[in-house]
């Protein structure tokens, strides 16, 4: 299954023109060595058919909106685990090991939880132990592909077709309901709520505090 998860990793990624071109040539990879089942590979060509037909920037734009402005949707796999917490910087270390220990690295460019890399390096492996590994992130997996359901997505067909791969079924689970992007990067109202005191509730009544100023010292007569 090797040249299916590689397949699957590249239409994972962003949308551009090299992408799009070679659009047809995933599909025939997929097709070719007959690792899914006929009706996950019939989802899938109807995403490589839309890959390569549908205008470039539509596609581009749907793609930023659908995976980098979407926390649910998003393809950094320890980002629904560990969020921004310091918790998620010892579990990339730990990720490059394994990548290094097979003898392979990134390019400066790649974070290691990226879903197209895991998918690529998973390809490198024997059939048995990229099954297990892909087994291991299934959870996150399966989340993610239960929010492209809810956005009717032709993506969730790629993330179906992993879980197939490591063994697990495709099924949608419930999931949290995701803030609005401007909620969620919403910034306090500058000073609201700020006393003297530290910060307080902005409809609570604020304490005043009066001072005496200082008289000005008398100059010595010349």
């Amino acid at each position: 299954m090797a040249r299916t998860l590689r397949a699957l990793a590249w239409l994972l990624r962003y949308p551009d023109a090299g992408l799009r071109a070679a659009a047809a040539e995933l599909g025939a990879a997929l097709r070719d060595e007959g690792a899914l089942a006929a009706g996950r590979l019939a989802e899938l060509d109807a995403l490589v058919r839309r890959l390569a037909s549908a205008p470039g920037l539509r596609l581009e734009a749907e793609y930023v909106e659908l995976f980098d402005r979407g926390r649910r949707t998003a393809l950094h796999l320890f980002e629904h685990v560990h969020g921004d917490s310091r918790d998620r910087g010892p579990a990339m270390v730990d990720l490059i090991k394994t990548y290094d220990r097979a003898g392979l690295q990134l390019v400066p460019d790649e974070l290691p939880d990226y879903l197209p890399v895991v998918l690529e390096f998973a390809s490198t492996q024997p059939p048995a132990q990229a099954r297990e590994f892909l087994r291991e992130s299934a959870h996150i997996v399966r989340a993610i592909f239960s929010a492209l359901l809810e956005r009717q997505s032709p993506y969730a067909s790629v993330l179906a077709a992993v879980l197939d791969l490591a063994g697990e079924r495709a099924q949608k689970v419930e999931i949290a309901a995701e803030p609005g992007i401007d909620d969620s990067w919403a910034e306090p109202e500058a000073f609201g709520g700020c006393t003297s005191q530290g910060q307080a509730r902005p409809h609570e009544a604020q304490p005043i505090h009066l001072v005496r100023p200082s008289r000005a010292p008398k100059r010595a007569a010349a």
